[in-house]
């Protein structure tokens, strides 16, 4: 974690300096705004810091103030730097155009404090949409079929619900608006693919009892995420288990002697010093069975595929990437992940699907990574 923070800090301040060198260049601030501006800049920059030490204090209602201050901040500063980007690759673009075609390039600029506070409107623009997006969970549908499913289960309906990160921002009012979407689902199945909490936990127990409600008739399950190992392996399993779920940790269930469900620790297991299997050694114990495979399930936090486990399930379940969560980011993480959002078809009959996720991290934003809650629907093939 403390080379995580070092990289926040590090491209953080870039970020800031960046905006605040564009910023006295358009509008030419006198030394009092210009140190106003830096200072605030400062205070937005140790925020996150701030509150995750105030959470720990038990200071909540002030921590959950400061967050939605502090996050929100940190998306708007993303979305303006993208866009001044963008202004500064295309006034380049112009100047290179007109040193090769001998015009001048003065007028096509865009420059200046009309430009500037016009950047800054369609950023504050851009994070209302995102915002407001944040809140819009979809029911995404999807459908696929197996010969693999008992002759007396004609169909499975799995709910999957990954990256939540219940906290200070996302709280009671967004998952009473998940939860709404799961008893319009009416799952036979409920799977929880990590990140369910965000870090602190101890102030939760009203979101796990709420969580508790739901009981599908096959039950439900879950895996750890990174953010179930930052938070600390005990408190994760205590909120888990007060939500209802069972926890599969390099293990295997049968709901029903119907179908078989796998789940997997994250990676982020092998900073804990453990002396626990690794997640990929879990995973080619827990799919390793004697004796005709049933449809099996795998939850997996990364949508990292294993080949080795290939053909051993029909249908990998994974989140973790958010989709980006606010574009261009999503471009970022696809170099990581290029499995990033859907369903995709593996060798070997295996199929994995990726959520977008369901809540959010950091800024309480989503821009063309809509969060979703997902029904997967199981229907037998075969005779």
């Amino acid at each position: 974690m403390s080379l995580f923070l070092l990289t926040y800090f590090f491209v953080y301040t870039l970020l800031h300096l960046y905006l605040f060198l564009k910023a006295r260049a358009a509008c030419h601030f006198g030394l009092g705004a210009e140190i106003a501006l830096g200072a605030f800049m400062v205070a937005m920059m140790a925020t996150p810091v701030a509150v995750r030490l105030m959470d720990r204090q038990g200071a909540i209602v002030p921590a959950r103030g400061l967050a939605y201050l502090g996050y929100t901040w940190m998306g708007l500063v993303f979305l303006l730097f993208c866009l001044s980007l963008c202004v500064d690759l295309y006034n380049l673009a112009m100047r290179l155009g007109a040193v090769l075609t001998g015009s001048p390039a003065t007028r096509l600029l865009l420059t200046g404090r009309k430009a500037f506070l016009t950047l800054l409107v369609l950023g504050l623009a851009l994070g209302l949409w995102a915002t407001a997006e944040a809140w819009r969970i979809r029911l995404e549908r999807l459908a696929i079929t197996s010969d693999k499913l008992p002759p007396h289960l004609h169909q499975l309906k799995i709910a999957q619900i990954s990256d939540l990160h219940l906290g200070l921002i996302v709280g009671e009012g967004r998952l009473e608006r998940v939860l709404s979407l799961l008893r319009e689902a009416e799952p036979d199945l409920l799977v929880c693919t990590g990140d369910l909490v965000d870090a602190q936990m101890d102030h939760l127990n009203h979101l796990a009892s709420l969580l508790d409600q739901v009981k599908p008739p096959l039950g439900k399950f879950a895996v750890f995420g990174n953010h179930e190992f930052y938070a600390g392996v005990e408190q994760s399993e205590r909120f888990l288990t007060l939500a209802g779920f069972t926890i599969l940790r390099g293990t295997r269930a049968l709901p029903g002697n119907l179908f078989a469900v796998v789940g997997v620790d994250d990676p982020a297991a092998l900073y804990q010093r453990s002396g626990s299997p690794s997640p990929d050694e879990q995973e080619a114990k827990a799919l390793t069975a004697p004796g005709s495979r049933p449809f099996t399930l795998l939850l997996k936090h990364r949508p990292s595929v294993r080949t080795e486990s290939l053909g051993h399930y029909d249908l990998q379940l994974s989140g973790h990437t958010h989709k980006g969560q606010i574009f261009p980011f999503t471009l970022i993480t696809r170099l990581w992940f290029p499995r990033q959002d859907g369903l995709y078809r593996l060798e070997s009959g295996s199929l994995l699907y990726v959520s977008r996720g369901t809540g959010t991290w950091g800024p309480p934003m989503r821009f063309l990574a809509p969060p979703e809650v997902t029904l997967i629907t199981v229907t037998r093939t075969g005779g």
